[in-house]
């Protein structure tokens, strides 16, 4: 059996305006990501560490932000995509830790319905889904209620 371990970073501007899409799940808040694509952080960590796991180029590459396809799309689509490419390459996802780093809105009542749709994505068991939450502790871009940021370890096996 071949194993492979990948990891992913992705960070957005919050701003007034947008909506807040975290894990492939609608958060109310007054601000939401700032990106070409719904700017879902945590999706778009876990596409790079699945992407950079399967030696595939990154999602900036995969899906372009000069692209109108991509503008505006559901970050879920771009991550069954991404499985859909790590699949043709004959991997398949183990499991997914990460972790979201935002100030407010607290997310922890919110965890498993995020797990549900990524495991749901990836074709995975719901426990293989790890998702954790962390603030900036009123420090940074993230502890002023500047940004979001989110980080991904994959294992995928073939």
């Amino acid at each position: 059996m071949d194993i492979r371990v990948g990891y992913g970073y992705d960070v957005h501007q919050l701003v007034e305006g947008r909506e807040l899409w975290l894990g492939g799940v609608q958060f109310e808040h007054e601000k939401g990501a700032l990106g070409h694509s719904d700017a879902d952080v945590l999706l778009h960590a876990i596409c790079d560490a699945l992407l950079g796991a399967a030696g595939l180029k990154d999602i900036g590459f995969q899906f372009p932000d000069t692209a109108m396809e991509y503008k505006g799309i559901d970050s879920k689509k771009l991550l069954a995509t991404t499985i859909e490419k790590i699949m043709e390459n004959g991997w398949r996802v183990n499991n997914i830790d990460a972790t979201v780093n935002l100030e407010r809105p607290k997310i922890l009542k919110r965890v498993d319905e995020m797990k549900q749709v990524i495991s749901q994505i990836c074709a995975i068991s719901h426990d293989a889904v790890s998702i954790k939450a962390t603030t900036g502790e009123k420090m940074g871009f993230v502890g002023r209620e500047e940004g979001v940021e989110a980080s991904a370890v994959v294992l995928i096996i073939r």
